[in-house]
């Protein structure tokens, strides 16, 4: 075939990008403040965003900001004792404007930063 120049990112960094956001939000966590979750999420999140901003990163972004607005509000229910996925109880309203939590999408992406 022949050679492809252009960036992806791999599954394999997306998925431990996935393991670190559900380690942060295990049910270990369950005693420490949710303002404090959110600020220990997001230098995670803006880190690996800012890493791998070069290429097609759109639906890359718009399924991590799902996954981990997913595991957040998991967490939220298990920390008060409730079951269920939380969506009525923690709109995304609540996660972004009042917990601080970052928003990739938001983020500028596919910078051209490359040295060649």
């Amino acid at each position: 075939g022949r050679p492809y120049w252009g960036t992806a990112i791999s599954r394999k960094a997306i998925k431990r990008l996935k393991q670190e956001i559900h380690a942060q939000t295990t049910s270990r966590w369950n005693c420490t403040p949710i303002a404090e979750r959110a600020e220990r999420l997001n230098p995670l999140l803006r880190g690996w965003a800012s890493y791998f901003n070069q290429g097609p990163v759109l639906q890359i972004y718009r399924d991590i900001d799902i996954y981990t607005a997913r595991r957040v509000r998991i967490w939220l229910q298990r920390r008060k004792g409730q079951r269920g996925t939380g969506y009525r109880q923690y709109p995304d309203q609540y996660l972004y404007e009042q917990l601080g939590l970052i928003r990739l999408l938001d983020l500028p992406r596919n910078r051209p930063n490359a040295k060649v």
